[in-house]
C-alpha cells in the first residue's frame, strides 16, 4: 500500500465504522460520529408547536415567539420518554438536520411525479420509499439512563430499525460511558444534569444496578431555587423579562430600577406561556453560570467552621459577582448565591417556594446521601475501590466549587478508605461525558461483536436488547 496515498474506505477493515452517537437527555439531545471529541449537534430536546399540527425544532424555539407558540419536552423528569412520537422526531431532527441530511419525502408528494388517480404510485417508486431511510449506511449507538424500564429499551431498538433503518445497534448506559469517558472500567459515577442527580457504581463496565440511585434536585431545581430567591429579594422582588419583550433599555447603576421600554405583543398574537417560561429559564442558566457557586466547606454554609467562625460570615467576606438582567436592571449577589445550591448538599438549607413545583428535599435527597447509598447496596470489597474513582459529569456539576464541597462530604462521611475524584476541568469533557464515552466505545474496533444486526433483531425481535445490552 502506498503510504502517500490515503487509504479508501474499503481498506480500513473491520476498525472504522462511522457509527452514530445518540444520547438524547431531558434538556438537549447529543449527536455526532463516533470517534470525534465533541458532538456536532447540539440541539434542545424541547420543542414548539403552533396552529394545531405545526411544529418547530432545535434552536429555532428560541427566536420567533409565533401566536400560540407552546413548548413541550418528550421527556419525563426522571429522563424517561414520555412521548414516543415526538421524541423520534425530535431525535430524528438532531442527527438529520446536521449530520446525515433529511430523508427524502414520498415520491407521491414532491411536485415531480404525476400520480395516478388512484393515489397509487408505480411499485417501483414505493420501493424506493421503502429504502429511503434516514440511517440505512449507519450504526448507531444510543444512551439510556440506568433506571430505563425494559419496555422503553425495546420501543428505542424498534424505532431504530425499523423507521430509521440503522444496519446495526448498540443501547449503553450512561455512567458506563462516562466513567469509560475518564479512562475507567470502575467507578462509581456522579452525574448531575437538568432534570436528575444519579450516581451509578460501575464495575469492569457492567452497572451494579441495585446500587444506582437518583433524585430530581439537579439543575432544574437550583433554578426553581434561584427563582425563589429573586422572588424574596428585598427591597424588591426581581422579575426576569426575556430579551423578546425588551424593545430598548438604559443602563442603570446597580440596585436601581430597571429603564427598559417594553414591547406590547397582542394577546392574539403572543405565544403561550410556556414560551416565556423557557426563555426565562435561559437567563436562569446564564445566571448559573456567571454567578452561582457552591460553598466549598468545610461543613455546610449554615454551621460554623473549626475556628467557630459562621461560614455564613465568611461567605459575605467574599467579594459579590455582579449580573444584568436582559431588561438592564443589575445587582452584585453576595452569600445569596451559595444559598441557592446548598440544599444539594444541606436539604434543611432549601429555600421555601411554594410555586416551585419540587417537594421540600429530604436529607436521604441530598448527593452525598445519594452515594451512601449507592455503596450500601454494592459489595463491600469494591466500596474502596469505587471511592478511589469518582467520577464527575453533567453540566450541573461545573458550578464553581462543586468538586471541592463534594470532596469534603465524602471523605467526611468516609474517613478512612482513600477519596478520590475524577472531574475533567474542560467543560465539553463535563458535559459530554456520556456522549463522548459513546464516542470512544463505539470507534473501537474491538466493539464489532457488540453490535445487534438487523438480522438479529429479525431473528430474535426488540426483547434481543434485554439480553444483547447488560
Amino acid at each position: 500500500m502506498n503510504s502517500s496515498v490515503p487509504p479508501s474506505t474499503a481498506e480500513y477493515g473491520g476498525d472504522e465504522v462511522s457509527a452514530l452517537i445518540l444520547d438524547p437527555g431531558y434538556s438537549s439531545i447529543r449527536a455526532g460520529f463516533a470517534g470525534e471529541d465533541t458532538p456536532k449537534s447540539i440541539i434542545p430536546t424541547f420543542y414548539g408547536k403552533y396552529d394545531t399540527d405545526k411544529y418547530i425544532y432545535g434552536d429555532n424555539i428560541y427566536v420567533s415567539p409565533r401566536p400560540g407558540l407552546s413548548i413541550h419536552n418528550p421527556m419525563g423528569k426522571e429522563g424517561l420518554v414520555e412521548d414516543w412520537d415526538m421524541a423520534e422526531k425530535v431525535w430524528e431532527y438532531a442527527f438529520s438536520s446536521r449530520l446525515t441530511g433529511h430523508k427524502p419525502g414520498n415520491p407521491k408528494f414532491n411536485g415531480l411525479n404525476d400520480v395516478p388517480n388512484n393515489g397509487e404510485l408505480p411499485v417501483e417508486m414505493d420501493i424506493v420509499e421503502a429504502e429511503e431511510k434516514p440511517l440505512a449506511d449507519t450504526p448507531l449507538l444510543m444512551t439510556e439512563p440506568g433506571w430505563n424500564p425494559t419496555k422503553a429499551r425495546e420501543k428505542t431498538i424498534e424505532i431504530a430499525m425499523e423507521k430509521w433503518g440503522t444496519p446495526a445497534f448498540y443501547l449503553a448506559r450512561n455512567g458506563v460511558l462516562a466513567a469509560f469517558a475518564a479512562g475507567k472500567a470502575s467507578a462509581l459515577v456522579v452525574d448531575v444534569g437538568a432534570s436528575t442527580v444519579s450516581v451509578t457504581p460501575v464495575h469492569d463496565g457492567l452497572v451494579l444496578k441495585r446500587g444506582v440511585q437518583h433524585s430530581p434536585y439537579a439543575g432544574d431545581y437550583i433554578s426553581s431555587q434561584i427563582r425563589a430567591l429573586f422572588k424574596s429579594n428585598t427591597p424588591n422582588p426581581i422579575t426576569v423579562t426575556p430579551h423578546y419583550l425588551i424593545s430598548s433599555k438604559t443602563a442603570v447603576d446597580a440596585g436601581q430600577p430597571a429603564q427598559a421600554t417594553y414591547r406590547n405583543i397582542p394577546a392574539e398574537q403572543a405565544p403561550d406561556a410556556s414560551f416565556r417560561r423557557l426563555l426565562e429559564d435561559r437567563t436562569l442558566a446564564e445566571f448559573k453560570e456567571c454567578v452561582v457557586q457552591v460553598w466549598p466547606g468545610p461543613a455546610s454554609l449554615a454551621s460554623p467552621n473549626p475556628n467557630g467562625v459562621p461560614n455564613e460570615e465568611i461567605a459575605k467576606s467574599n467579594p459579590g459577582r455582579p449580573f444584568e438582567f436582559p431588561d438592564g436592571y443589575n445587582q452584585v449577589f453576595g452569600v445569596e448565591r451559595y444559598q441557592v445550591v446548598e440544599s444539594l448538599f444541606d436539604a434543611k438549607a432549601s429555600i421555601p417556594d411554594p410555586d416551585s413545583g419540587f417537594p421540600t428535599p429530604t436529607q436521604t435527597q441530598t448527593i452525598q446521601e445519594l452515594v451512601r447509598s449507592a455503596l450500601n447496596q454494592v459489595d463491600i470489597d469494591i466500596r474502596p475501590h469505587l471511592l478511589g474513582n469518582v467520577v464527575v459529569t453533567g453540566a450541573a456539576s461545573l458550578l464553581y466549587g462543586f468538586n471541592d464541597r463534594l470532596n469534603y462530604e465524602l471523605t467526611h462521611m468516609y474517613p478512612s478508605p482513600r477519596v478520590r475524584i475524577t472531574a475533567p476541568g474542560n467543560t465539553a469533557e463535563r458535559k459530554f461525558g456520556s456522549w463522548i464515552g459513546g464516542s470512544i466505545v463505539a470507534s473501537l474496533g474491538t466493539f464489532h461483536q457488540m453490535w445487534i444486526s438487523k438480522k438479529e433483531y429479525e431473528e430474535h425481535g426488540p426483547n434481543i436488547v434485554e439480553k444483547r445490552c447488560k
